[in-house]
């Protein structure tokens, strides 16, 4: 009895010591953790058109090239490219020292990433069968026999062609559609690819509990070496799931969390003054990182053909109208915390090239013109109704205001987010909120919501805005490889929109991060991209 109770202490003590060691191995490891409230459903980057998903698959995956923080396009698996004169051939040289994660989905047969593997991950992202939300990204390529005419011209040269010029093309590969993988990790569904990635990025998959948490670790063998150091600099990233944007907001405070990206209404006025800066009270603790992000909030006119040349020039000075009506500065500091820019010259946002802060059609609160305008063409007895979704009830609220404070007849219709993408699709709505969040970084992104063969509902043309002069030179900057040149351009377009005002841009939204003071080298970018390479914890 005595040799039990002793034998029963050992194993008592023995556990006590083993929790105690893995505790402190888990204290001193540098481990980053974020909240991601939408929860993940994938870790295929041919499913990642969200900013969650996006977020997990730059950890996991690389592709041919990348964007640093100001959006210039850098190597990453491809070491250098060329891109012939006449826009239609690109050549790519992979580096020779990128290799696939060391992970049970490749059954320890990890290997070197080769033209091959590009060639393979890309055909399948246009694989009807897959149905990839990210195809789209491969539209200006050209076709053979269902494929893609990308060639391997040895393991380590690649060469793509495309149907016509698409300057745009080079930095949409650095989108996570266009991650590279391995064609054996899809070998007679060795493992459900979706439940457990294998790439080349700087972390690899460790443990997914589902709705609770997710875990990445260190890869080893990651390529990128800066300052002698090989990257990531810290151990693992963990992935909370909780839905409660109120509760992870309590958690990050109680420093369980690492960092925080955007601001919900709910506590935005606990932690940002009117006028956009962090609050003292909590400058010991975090310390806030502020950005241009490509996302432009507006509102659409849709331009019905059928109206004669009287109706025509009256809905343009309403349109109008409406522009010098609307004070964003005001707006943006009572209803956002000052988290934005003014939207005044146009739809191309700021931090973008192409972007215009003189664009001389811009729009600012000028109440003298808005009464000029209503008088001189009669704009009183016009009904204006603004379809908006409940999300943003309190700007479209501040925008009927704004309207009916100059006498203007401005009604609300908050609808159901489906019905008002179907409505706004198909020309049923005359006046709508919008956004345009930009996919890649070039301002054709934007500018080709207003192409007229992009018209709704084949295309985003949802003001169905028709101009032969912006055509013209829309399918002249796509034959210009020269950047400064079709920057150029992009502005003269910028400027046209503003004319005709087929759109009210309300204001260039930004990219808002939290973050705990120990986190170093975490940094932003205008397409809230997540890099955690250079991120160090000091704790």
């Amino acid at each position: 009895m005595h040799h039990l109770k002793f034998f029963i202490f050992v194993v008592m003590l023995s556990s006590l010591i083993s929790c105690r060691i893995n505790q402190d191995t888990e204290e001193d490891r540098k481990i980053f953790r974020y909240n991601e409230s939408a929860g993940i459903t994938t870790l295929d980057p041919a499913f990642a058109r969200d900013l969650p998903h996006i977020w997990v698959c730059n950890q996991l995956y690389d592709g041919l090239v990348s964007l640093d923080e100001k959006l210039v396009i850098k190597p990453a698996i491809a070491l250098r490219w060329s891109v012939s004169e006449d826009g239609l051939l690109y050549t790519f040289w992979l580096r020779n020292d990128v290799w696939f994660q060391d992970v049970s989905v490749l059954k320890g047969k990890t290997r070197k990433v080769k033209a091959q593997d590009v060639v393979f991950s890309f055909n399948r992202i246009i694989n009807p069968s897959l149905a990839s939300p990210g195809s789209w990204i491969f539209n200006s390529v050209k076709r053979e026999d269902d494929q893609l005419a990308i060639k391997a011209l040895n393991d380590s040269v690649l060469q793509i062609e495309l149907s016509q010029p698409f300057p745009p093309f080079l930095g949409m590969l650095g989108m996570a559609y266009a991650s590279i993988l391995p064609g054996e990790a899809f070998d007679e569904q060795a493992l459900k690819f979706a439940e457990q990635a294998v790439g080349t990025g700087p972390f690899q998959f460790q443990l997914w509990e589902e709705g609770v948490k997710l875990v990445l670790r260190r890869n080893p063998n990651y390529f990128m070496v800066e300052d002698g150091q090989q990257l990531p600099l810290i151990d693992a990233v963990s992935i909370n799931f909780l839905a409660d944007k109120q509760i992870a907001f309590m958690q990050f405070i109680k420093g369980k969390l690492d960092f925080m990206s955007g601001i919900d209404a709910r506590y935005k006025d606990e932690l940002l003054s009117k006028d956009g800066k962090l609050k003292k009270k909590y400058a010991n603790q975090i310390y806030l990182l502020r950005e241009p992000y490509l996302n432009t909030e507006y509102l659409g006119f849709f331009i019905n053909k059928k109206w004669n040349e009287e109706e025509a020039s009256q809905q343009l000075a309403m349109r109008k109208a409406i522009n010098f009506a609307i004070d964003r500065e005001k707006m943006l500091k009572f209803l956002r915390n000052g988290t934005g820019k003014a939207g005044h010259s146009g739809m191309i946002p700021f931090g973008l090239q192409g972007h215009s802060s003189t664009n001389r059609f811009g729009y600012s609160y000028q109440p003298d013109s808005v009464k000029s305008l209503i008088m001189k063409h009669k704009l009183y007895s016009l009904p204006i109704t603004l379809s908006t979704t409940a999300d943003y009830l309190d700007l479209s609220k501040f925008v009927q205001s704004s309207l009916k404070d100059f006498g203007l007849n401005a009604s609300l219709e908050v609808l159901p987010a489906a019905n008002m993408r179907q409505f706004r699709a198909n020309g049923s709505l005359p006046f709508f909120r919008a956004s345009w969040v930009g996919d890649y970084p070039d301002a054709e992104n934007y500018l080709s919501l207003f192409y007229s063969p992009n018209a709704s509902p084949n295309g985003p043309n949802y003001t169905h805005f028709s101009s032969e002069e912006f055509d013209t030179l829309y399918e002249q900057s796509m034959r210009i490889t020269n950047d400064s040149i079709r920057f150029s351009l992009y502005r003269i377009m910028d400027s046209l929109l503003m004319r005709d005002a087929p759109v009210a841009v309300l204001f260039y939204d930004e990219v808002l991060r939290f973050v705990q003071n120990d986190i170093k080298g975490l940094g932003s970018n205008p397409v809230n991209l997540l890099d955690l390479r250079r991120v160090e914890i000091l704790r």
